[in-house]
C-alpha cells in the first residue's frame, strides 16, 4: 500500500467521522431553519457547500502530491486532478449564486426601508409646526446707589 493510500484512508476516516457529526448538527439546524427565514437557510447551504469544497481540496492536494512524485508527469494533465478541479468550480458557482441571491434580497429590503423613511419625512414636513409661546423677558431690578 502506497504512503498516499494509507494517509488518504486515515484522513478519510477522520473526515467521515467529523462530517457525520457535522451532518447531524446541520440536520438539527435545518429542522429549526424551517421556521426561520430563507436567508438563514441559504447561509446554512453555503456553509455546507464550503465544507464540500474543503473535502475536495484535501483530495486534490493528495492527488497532486502523488502525481508530482513522478517528476516526468505534470499534475495538471492528470484526469483525476482535472475532475476534482471541475467539481470545486461547480460548487463555487453554486455558492456564488446563493450569495448573489442574498445580496439582491438585502438590496431590495434596504430600498424599501429608504422609501419608508422618505414617506415619513414627507409626512412630518407636511404637518404645520406648532407655535411656541415666547417667554417674556424680565428685566433685572435696577440697583440703587446709596448716597452717603
Amino acid at each position: 500500500m502506497a504512503f498516499w493510500d494509507k494517509l488518504k484512508k486515515d484522513i478519510k476516516k477522520g473526515i467521515d467521522e467529523g462530517l457525520h457529526a457535522f451532518m447531524e448538527g446541520t440536520t438539527v439546524i435545518k429542522k429549526r431553519a424551517g421556521t426561520l427565514s430563507d436567508d438563514v437557510k441559504k447561509k446554512v447551504k453555503v456553509f455546507e457547500l464550503k465544507q464540500k469544497i474543503q473535502i475536495h481540496l484535501t483530495d486534490l492536494g493528495g492527488r497532486v502530491y502523488e502525481v508530482a512524485l513522478d517528476k516526468r508527469r505534470n499534475p495538471l494533465t492528470n484526469e483525476k486532478v482535472k475532475a476534482i478541479v471541475e467539481k470545486i468550480k461547480k460548487i463555487e458557482g453554486q455558492i456564488e449564486k446563493l450569495e448573489t441571491q442574498t445580496v439582491k434580497k438585502a438590496t431590495r429590503t434596504a430600498k424599501a426601508g429608504k422609501k419608508s423613511v422618505r414617506k415619513a419625512t414627507k409626512k412630518a414636513a407636511a404637518k404645520k409646526p406648532v407655535k411656541k409661546a415666547v417667554p417674556s423677558v424680565k428685566t433685572a431690578p435696577k440697583k440703587r446707589s446709596k448716597k452717603i
